[in-house]
């Protein structure tokens, strides 16, 4: 009986100390894998506020502009590659920092999403329910093509937020080593402002604003009214006595622009356009095709090289004396400078209507033409297009400004003025060219005249005879 007895105890004993020395076992584990996760947080709140320290706390309040991108005295680069070079370090440590602070998992996890669906591609389309995909919508074009007005298109959406002519900073701020000033040099620094900007990274301005800002605020930001953006709450500050913008708000009072504001505004809205007379290139805007953040229309803004020569010799009389001394003299030739320069910007744009037209594999879906003839005479239906291109529901708020601007009895005062009797008006410059002149313009951009539709006219009759057409009908082919 006794030893029938002993036997369960000592199952008893032992199965008790296994039970022990497995609690142990158990407390020993969980005390090893606390103190890993504690030292490994250490590491990474280390690492975090080490990088903090080394970036200046202005920059953290700008999110986005490296001080070595600040300008010399004399307001030059010292060579393109500099500028690249303090661009590609700012988003190098923009980049590492988010990472670091685990800000950008959804970022890289929507990149991931469209670049299933091919650089350059369609995005795939939204579950039902989800917001719009965020558009970005350049208008591309040349001084005095009408694109004041076109830009005016997406101006008056509400969901849309639209800057006018912000490379004009850069125009202003921006020169060259002597000898390297050229068309490539300044479309890589344009396009890479124009990345930063559609990325509501608006502080990237502000090194090219002159007067530089102060504490994110400018009173010279360049026709801040032409954006309604600009001049909406909460962007539109409380006016400030004394304090006077060069390109004021045109119907409220609105104190200087900050910059923080208005890039924050940028973010809330659902979509983006900017117009630009800047980029001519249109392969220079490749990589932001193909950008996974960026879902980039291109709509490039054409017009009769006649119309325009005739257009800008009215507004900007300083640079056409020489057209106007030859036309007052009657000598028999132009000087070859004038005409060779007229010739390249009628190459310049054809060339990129050709690519666009090509549609190569980035830009496919991506591109349209648009003739400002067309616009003026069919304005809401070509609004429709464009939106429709755009991939973007066009509001009446758009339809109703287009209805009371483009039936004006006459045409709005001012060279930017954008109140228009556009069906009447866009043939105006056939009845004041001399012949001479048209003759100048269309021996110098007949490939690109005859790209676009534009007809030549044979004689001074032609010219002034308004039942004799000078466009050839198009359809659907300006949009590819």
């Amino acid at each position: 009986m006794e030893k029938g007895l002993a036997l369960p105890q000592d199952c008893r004993d032992f199965l008790h100390s296994l039970r022990m020395r497995s609690k142990y076992a158990l407390f020993l584990a969980f005390v090893v894998v606390v103190f890993v996760f504690i030292e490994k947080e250490n590491k990474i709140i280390s690492r975090v506020s080490d990088k903090l320290k080394q970036i200046p706390q202005p920059l953290l309040d700008a999110n986005g502009t490296d001080p070595a991108l600040f300008l010399a005295d004399n307001a030059s680069l010292l060579s393109l590659s500099e500028l690249d070079s303090a661009f590609t370090q700012l988003q190098g440590r923009l980049r590492n920092l988010s990472l670091q602070l685990g800000v950008e998992a959804v970022g890289e996890a929507g990149a991931e999403a469209e670049a299933e669906a091919g650089v350059g591609g369609e995005a795939p389309p939204s579950p039902p329910g989800a917001p719009p995909p965020r558009r970005h919508v350049l208008l591309m074009a040349t001084t005095r093509t009408g694109s004041s007005f076109v830009g005016e298109f997406f101006n008056q959406q509400g969901n849309i937020f639209y800057l006018f002519e912000p490379l004009w900073h850069i125009e202003r701020t921006v020169s060259f080593e002597s000898g390297g000033a050229s068309a490539a040099g300044s479309a890589l620094v344009y396009r890479d402002v124009l990345k930063q900007l559609f990325l509501c990274d608006l502080y990237v301005l502000e090194h090219f604003i002159s007067p530089l800002p102060e504490d994110h605020l400018t009173q010279f930001m360049f026709r801040r009214g032409s954006s309604r953006s600009l001049c909406e709450e909460p962007v539109c500050t409380p006016f400030v006595k004394k304090v006077f913008e060069k390109y004021h708000c045109k119907n409220r009072r609105c104190g200087p622009l900050n910059v923080t504001l208005a890039a924050e505004a940028c973010r809330r809205k659902e979509h983006m356009a900017l117009k630009a007379v800047r980029i001519r290139q249109l392969e220079f805007l490749q990589p932001l095709a193909e950008d996974p953040r960026l879902d980039l229309r291109v709509i490039q803004l054409v017009r009769d090289p006649r119309a325009v020569l005739a257009s800008r010799m009215v507004a900007f009389a300083g640079k056409y004396e020489g057209w106007k001394k030859w036309l007052a003299e009657g000598q028999a030739r132009l000087g070859e400078e004038e005409v060779q320069r007229l010739r390249g910007n009628c190459e310049s744009i054809r060339l990129s209507a050709e690519l666009g037209l090509r549609q190569p594999s980035w830009l496919r879906g991506r591109y349209m033409l648009v003739r400002y003839e067309d616009v003026a005479r069919w304005p809401l239906q070509k609004a429709r297009e464009m939106y429709r291109f755009a991939g973007i529901p066009l509001t009446a708020q758009v339809e109703d400004w287009i209805q009371r601007n483009t039936q004006a009895a006459q045409d709005g005062s001012g060279i930017y003025s954008t109140q228009k009797n556009s069906s009447e008006q866009f043939e105006k410059w056939r009845f004041s060219m001399p012949f001479k002149l048209a003759q100048v313009v269309q021996d110098a951009c007949g490939p690109a005249m005859h790209l676009f539709g534009y007809r030549l006219a044979r004689d001074a009759a032609a010219l002034t005879n308004r039942s004799v057409s000078l466009l050839e009908e198009r359809g659907t082919f300006w949009v590819t």
